[in-house]
């Protein structure tokens, strides 16, 4: 059953990290709101705590303070099992770079991700989301064969497995030629319109920013609208 209000909430999110040289405190009180099936951006300096953020959200780390709800269920209150197997059922992920394993095919890592979501649907599925960015002719090619453009677009197949109801982009394009860009945003957004996703991509990109229909920048460890 749907529920009414945003998917996901969080408030008050504080991170610092420790090192042997002192403490970097990274979000100081962030809060962020993602509406239902909607493009959200978040737009933000290096080192600004875009994937700090992120990795908050999909469970990878858990906050110093604050709190995150996903449809209706408090995540920061979860154990690790339990994160981990809300991101493998429910959440997509897209990183910078190293999406993939590397000794797999491009349909191998799609069919392990079919198959971390609890296999519902059938392995046809994963030829099904490679022919849809593109890539059904490179079906059996690993990431060192393919290019980033190529391997970006494995990536987000592989984020569409378990039919997530939110998708996580970190820097997706940060690496490719405008061409290579504008495929990857295409299928993305495309992915949030055809399939009622919601998606918060993270980016240094004012243009790609441009594109959410909800825009945020990340200051100070805070995040505000543009």
């Amino acid at each position: 059953m749907r529920r009414d209000g945003p998917l996901l909430l969080a408030e008050d999110l504080r991170k610092t990290f420790r090192d042997g040289t002192g403490e970097t405190a990274v979000l100081n009180g962030a809060g962020l709101e993602l509406p239902r099936g909607e493009a959200t951006t978040l737009v933000g300096a290096s080192g600004s705590g875009k994937s700090t953020l992120l990795s908050l959200i999909a469970g990878l780390l858990k906050p110093d303070a604050g709190r995150i709800v996903f449809d209706g269920e408090e995540i920061t209150e979860l154990d690790d099992a339990a994160r981990a197997r809300l991101r493998a059922q429910r959440i997509g992920v897209v990183l910078q770079r190293d999406n993939l394993i590397p000794f797999l095919t491009a349909l191998e890592n799609v069919e392990l991700a079919l198959t971390l979501a609890g296999g519902r649907r059938p392995p046809r599925h994963a030829k099904e989301l490679l022919d849809a960015v593109g890539l059904g002719d490179r079906l059996d090619w690993q990431p060192r064969r393919l290019s980033g453009g190529e391997a970006q677009r494995v990536a987000v197949a592989v984020a569409l497995a378990n039919e997530p109801d939110l998708l996580l982009a970190d820097e997706p394009t940060g690496e490719l030629d405008t061409a290579t860009t504008d495929h990857v945003v295409h299928v993305i957004f495309d992915a949030c319109r055809a399939r009622g996703l919601t998606v918060l991509i993270m980016t240094h990109s004012d243009e790609l920013a441009e594109r959410g229909r909800h825009r945020y920048v990340l200051e100070g460890g805070l995040v505000k609208p543009t």
